[in-house]
């Protein structure tokens, strides 16, 4: 390969790596707000377990109850992901349009061809 094709290739993967970067930079970070779960109330009512036992909190029931709760974390972070991105769509494809509704106030509709009505 010669120099100049071997330059042009780099400078196009360069230029890739830029693009992606800002397109990711544009995006603003999401913090999710994923609710606590009590181990107490997990251990009597999810587990049917005992107070005395919930209190004593064993290796195994702290185990099981990290599970649950990765477990939980994973449901809800999907069910808020999913819920943003139809939050997204909603503005950006189905209440932004540009050409019934001009974002910015100097941008005015079309004009009207001549010899057809203007709609009202």
């Amino acid at each position: 390969m010669s120099g100049i094709v071997r330059t042009g290739v780099a400078a196009a993967i360069a230029v890739a790596g830029l693009a992606v970067a800002a397109s990711a930079a544009e995006r603003p970070v999401t913090h999710y707000d994923l609710k606590d779960i009590n181990f107490d109330m997990w251990c009597q009512e999810q587990q049917n377990l005992p107070p005395d036992r919930c209190d004593k909190r064993l290796p195994e029931d702290e185990e099981a109850f990290k599970a649950y709760v990765d477990k939980m974390h994973g449901y809800e972070l999907r069910y808020l992901q999913k819920r943003q991105r139809e939050q997204e769509i909603n503005r950006d494809i189905l209440h932004n349009d540009p050409v019934d509704n001009p974002n910015d106030p100097t941008q005015s509709l079309p004009e009207a061809v001549p010899g057809t009505v203007a709609p009202k």
